[in-house]
């Protein structure tokens, strides 16, 4: 795991992000390397879960190229250029199923909670 997944996993888990989830997409596309998914219980913790991810990130040295959805707050992607990050609420990641989307590509479930 590089330096700046580390920060990532660890901004989402100081903030309580539920069921993250790292996809390995580099050999399925050449945009990027990797995807980190995770949710939050509501647009407030989306928003604050990225705001960590993306602060963490520039205390350490990592700039993000971008992050949109910061206004509505039902999904946040935090945009790192090699690492893409997406925070979302329980029924955006389920409508959106990101994963279902990327299933070819190998994933870490780095945590699991029982909650939707």
């Amino acid at each position: 795991m590089t330096e700046l997944e580390q920060i990532v996993i660890n901004a989402l888990e100081d903030l309580k992000a539920k069921d993250i989830v790292e996809i390995d997409v580099a050999n399925l596309t050449e945009i990027m390397d990797k995807l980190v998914i995770a949710s939050g219980t509501s647009s407030r913790h989306v928003k604050s879960l990225a705001q960590n991810v993306a602060s963490e990130a520039k205390a350490a040295g990592f700039m993000p190229l971008g992050m949109e959805g910061e206004t509505q707050g039902e999904w946040v992607l935090v945009d790192f250029g090699d690492i893409v990050v997406h925070v979302m609420t329980p029924a955006t990641r389920s409508f959106y199923d990101l994963e279902k989307l990327w299933s070819e590509a190998p994933r870490t479930r780095l945590n699991q909670t029982d909650e939707p």
